[in-house]
């Protein structure tokens, strides 16, 4: 296999929470079923070439209007924690995409399974991200509600863009796929996975070895990357909302990258072009793909998949010239 050439085996398809609910549209569930299938529309060329593929998807937007559904309903049930609300978009998204790819699949003659596993994050419990809250969460609100909200919840909250406040938590990066071998043995029975839903399920490992949830969101793409890892692919597919990497955004010197290797890329990152609130976890996942066995990466925008795996959109990051 070299999918530097076109040819896929081992496929991670990352794509985010808001591939799903895009900007200016309703969030209604009919739109978000739309919306999946245009997404899945261009894995149908991997998985005629035979790729083993694994989905993991964002869920930023939908557990926001999860917490506000429980903090809402919060005088007649008791709320949820961030934690249990990570778990139950992981399922009900899973449950989505699985159908609708079901139903892609069956339209194009090609039949595979499917299937969703609910996947917990392994965090490490010293990891300093935990203390600090960078990730926003949830809905906007105005600077009395914040500061009601931080006084009387504890929250953590920040100004956004002059879009309101809103609550932040910690991010931490995940260090193993506590379902990993259920995963692997699915792909070699030629199942399409679907894990790692809205970054995973975050725990951490206590002292008698038993799982316990945390309050905090975990970065999608890392999850992905690191799922890429755990089960040996090659190819990690990450659709996000632009067709190509560029350095110098925003700038007369811009530039976008059709193929980089991994040593510029990590170049370009080191030189600040990729900042931390937007391509910089996507290029790092990258790195951390790269650096631990995988072959290429490509980051396009989910309408052009089927483009990008062809070769003719997005950006490919290899390991080196070849």
């Amino acid at each position: 296999m070299n999918n530097d050439k076109g040819e896929f085996r081992n496929v991670i398809l990352a794509f985010g929470g808001n591939a799903i609910i895009r900007k200016d549209q309703s969030a209604d569930i009919h739109t978000q079923f739309a919306n999946t299938r245009q997404v899945l529309s261009g894995v149908v060329d991997l998985v005629a070439r035979g790729a083993q593929l694994v989905i993991v998807h964002g869920n930023g937007p939908q557990v926001g209007h999860e917490l506000i559904r429980s903090h809402s309903a919060a005088r007649e049930v008791p709320p949820l924690p961030l934690g249990v609300l990570v778990a139950d978009t992981e399922g009900g998204m899973g449950y989505m995409i699985q159908q609708c790819l079901q139903n892609v699949l069956w339209r194009h003659h090609l039949k595979k399974s499917v299937a969703t596993i609910l996947t917990q994050v392994i965090c490490d419990r010293n990891d300093p991200r935990l203390k600090e809250p960078t990730k926003p969460v949830g809905r906007f609100y105005s600077k009395e509600e914040a500061e009601f909200l931080m006084r009387v919840q504890g929250w953590t909250m920040r100004e956004d863009a002059g879009r309101g406040w809103r609550l932040v938590v910690p991010s931490p990066k995940p260090i193993g796929i506590v379902e990993h071998e259920v995963i692997r043995l699915l792909l070699t029975t030629g199942v399409i996975v679907i894990a790692g839903g809205g970054g995973g399920i975050p725990i951490v490992i206590e002292e008698d070895g038993t799982y316990e949830g945390l309050d905090v969101v975990v970065d999608k793409d890392f999850t992905a990357s690191l799922i890429g890892r755990s089960v040996g692919a090659d190819t990690m597919i990450i659709a996000t909302d632009i067709d190509r990497v560029a350095i110098n955004y925003h700038t007369p010197q811009v530039r976008y990258l059709d193929r980089v290797t991994l040593s510029e890329i990590e170049r370009y990152l080191e030189e600040g072009h990729f900042p931390p609130g937007s391509m910089g976890p996507k290029i790092e996942a990258s790195v951390e793909f790269l650096r631990n066995g995988g072959r290429s990466v490509i980051i396009t925008s989910p309408d052009r998949i089927r483009e990008a795996v062809r070769g003719e959109a997005g950006t490919v990051i290899v390991r080196a010239n070849s």
